[in-house]
């Protein structure tokens, strides 16, 4: 390789989803960002129409969106620090699971596994 030329990074070769704002990936910024909208959107506008001016929830929502992408995309950083991927995903999983919500399919066991046979001494 010469000294002027640079190695290219191939899509198709990464192992996980490129982090893109504050160690979130466009999956995870997705999931922050819709669920905000569905929780700032209408609360705004009912806190506006409550002060007698409903359009100001427009920009209380916008603010609250933003603070929660903000905020939530640090929090996903604070999990995943030092942690494998798709760690927060399992844990959200054992946790559904444990509250009896949603069957995880993990395998949870402590202890010995059998074989399910046993050792026969035939001389």
């Amino acid at each position: 390789m010469r000294v002027n030329e640079q190695q290219e990074i191939l899509a198709d070769r990464l192992n996980s989803e490129p982090l893109i704002f504050r160690g979130s990936s466009s999956s995870e910024m997705k999931i922050i960002f819709f669920g905000a909208i569905l929780f700032w959107v209408p609360v705004s506008f009912l806190v506006a129409a409550s002060f007698g001016a409903p359009l100001l929830g427009l920009g209380f929502s916008g603010l609250g969106i933003l603070a929660s992408v903000f905020f939530g995309s640090t929090l996903f950083q604070w999990v995943k620090r030092g942690r494998p991927d798709d760690y927060y995903q399992h844990l959200v999983k054992v946790k559904l699971q444990d509250c009896g919500f949603w069957a995880a399919g993990l395998i949870r066991h402590t202890g010995f596994w059998g074989l399910g046979r046993t050792f026969i001494n035939y001389e």
